[in-house]
């Protein structure tokens, strides 16, 4: 659409492995690997909560938030990264890919809350075991539901708009098999300053400030651990928070990493840039219901008496 020297392009055009364009098919095996695993991975989880009544309790229903957005976050990339590696499809529309811009940064940030929501689970029922299910009741989580989906939907809103009034200079390769905010802003020939600092405000005051909690909530459920009176009782209580801290590094470590790439990290390289990206948006998902199958005795003591009666 031109309008004087008002210009936006009719569609975009993303990018798989750059410099791997010859071995696309054969990268696309491992992809859909994960891909396999992740989908199958987390609907195993909602299914064994929901048909086991004993993980009907806050901690399990905070991992079932999490399957759900790990599920959501695989069908918003699985067809644009898949689309690459096997048919070579890499056209996406303008407002298509502000579309699967929006939902992949919410579902980021409806994550990066529900952690947050399990580490305040792990602190009450660390801190406060006998008022646990009175504080965590099944209202309250969904009331914490709600309200972790509106903060996303509601401080990212905006983020689209922006980027529809910039003008654009005629370049229209991403960097990515997805839409990133960071990456579409880059094209622009416009001031893009308060896209910049809109970004930014948005992610330190959600992001940030849940990794900040997250960290102060382990901080004190530390403190109450040593307080235990033997060695035994700390290992054991700590044992029920590995699960956690895995996933919370899973997602944190590669989205932080992404965001300081794209935002300062002019100079690097290219190939770099993309195996952060697809470890931030596809690793987590894959490896989430693994770490909590292998971790959690109760929920590998439920798989295995589902698979006992098939």
């Amino acid at each position: 659409e031109v309008n004087g020297s008002f210009y936006q392009p009719s569609a975009f055009f993303m990018m798989g492995i750059p410099g791997l364009e010859a071995f696309h098919h054969w990268i696309s095996i491992p992809f859909c690997a994960l891909y396999l695993t992740a989908l199958l991975g987390n609907c195993m989880i909602l299914f064994i909560i929901k048909k086991t009544q004993s993980l009907h309790e806050p901690m399990y229903y905070f991992l079932s938030m999490l399957a759900v957005t790990d599920l959501g976050l695989v069908f918003c990339t699985l067809p644009t990264t898949l689309g690459i590696f096997l048919f070579n499809i890499r056209r996406i529309g303008f407002d298509a890919c502000l579309t699967q811009m929006y939902f992949i940064h919410i579902l980021s940030f409806i994550e990066s809350s529900v952690l947050l929501a399990m580490a305040f689970d792990r602190f009450i029922a660390i801190s406060h075991p006998l008022r646990h299910p009175s504080i965590l009741t099944k209202t309250t989580v969904m009331k914490i539901g709600l309200a972790i989906i509106v903060r996303g939907m509601v401080s990212l809103l905006p983020i689209p708009f922006l980027l529809k009034r910039l003008t654009y200079c005629g370049k229209t390769e991403l960097s990515h098999s997805f839409c990133f905010h960071p990456d579409i802003m880059n094209l622009a020939c416009a001031d893009i300053k308060v896209n910049v600092f809109y970004g930014m405000i948005v992610l330190l005051s959600t992001v940030g400030m849940d990794f900040i909690f997250i960290v102060l909530s382990y901080i004190l459920i530390i403190k109450t651990v040593v307080s235990l009176a033997t060695k035994e009782e700390c290992l054991k209580v700590l044992n029920t928070c590995v699960s956690h801290i895995c996933a919370v590094l899973v997602f944190f470590i590669p989205m932080i990493g992404l965001s300081m790439i794209h935002r300062f990290g002019k100079n690097v390289p290219p190939l770099a840039n993309t195996l952060v990206a697809y470890t931030y948006l596809i690793i987590p998902p894959a490896l989430n219901p693994i770490i909590y199958s292998i971790k959690s005795s109760h929920i590998r003591e439920a798989l295995l008496r589902a698979l006992w009666k098939k």
